[in-house]
């Protein structure tokens, strides 16, 4: 199957070169595309040098407005599997040939990547951000009856039926999609499973949760969970 690993980046210039060099190296068959989302830096010129495909915008679009160009560019290129992963460097990639596989033998339309399955975890989270994670965990089992131990995880697997699915309309958030996009997948009917893997700390600190954002955040996904759940008109 045609793979395409999809990193959104904003201004990681320090990271994007190693991200892509440990990507090819541990997943030598897939193509590799950066979405340069408005950054300030070098971030394209240094994964252009690395080999990597770029696609740059011009402005700042947010996390889920990158993750959307990366899904209409492998629809429109005709790719099978595409993975998410971000380009700071916490995502390992080893992972990614366990996700693919589990996608291709259509065990799941979304693997996604836990750093929570395994015991004795190492990666520590804020406890503001921890108790969001366990809301929103409990949240989506009071509505799906499926347990996501990883909700905010932005490591996934994506099958051509779901990345097509987000490509082609309104229903993917443009700046957080967490767990509405969870919930609204398995209301249509997608399979959804985890598979542990190794996140590692950002060491800058840096979130796309600082400041009075996280209020927002959550008011916003309860609004969309509300709307995953209760929309009939969204057609796969």
């Amino acid at each position: 199957m045609n793979v395409l690993i999809v990193i959104p980046a904003y201004n990681e210039e320090k990271n994007i070169a190693n991200v892509v060099r440990e990507i090819r190296a541990t997943n030598p068959g897939a193509d590799i595309l950066v979405i340069d989302d408005g950054s300030a830096d070098r971030t394209a010129e240094m994964a252009r040098n690395e080999g990597a495909k770029v696609v740059s915008h011009v402005l700042n679009t947010g996390y889920g407005g990158a993750l959307q160009t990366g899904y209409r560019y492998a629809t429109a290129n005709h790719y099978d599997v595409l993975v998410q992963i971000d380009g700071d460097g916490q995502h390992d990639p080893k992972f990614i040939s366990q996700m693919v596989s589990l996608v291709e033998e259509g065990t799941a339309d979304l693997v996604i990547g836990s750093r929570f399955l395994e015991k004795g975890t190492s990666y520590k989270v804020p406890f503001n951000r921890r108790l969001g994670m366990k809301l929103f965990q409990s949240i989506i089992y009071l509505l799906t009856r499926q347990n996501i131990s990883d909700p905010t995880s932005g490591y996934q697997a994506l099958s051509r039926k779901v990345f097509r699915f987000f490509a082609k309309g309104n229903v993917f958030p443009s700046d957080y999609p967490d767990a509405d996009v969870i919930v609204l997948l398995i209301s249509l009917g997608f399979k959804i499973t985890e598979i542990p893997v190794v996140m590692y700390e950002n060491p800058t600190g840096k979130s796309m949760h600082n400041g009075l954002k996280p209020i927002f955040y959550m008011i916003k996904m309860f609004l969309s969970l509300y709307i995953a759940k209760t929309n009939t008109n969204v057609r796969i």
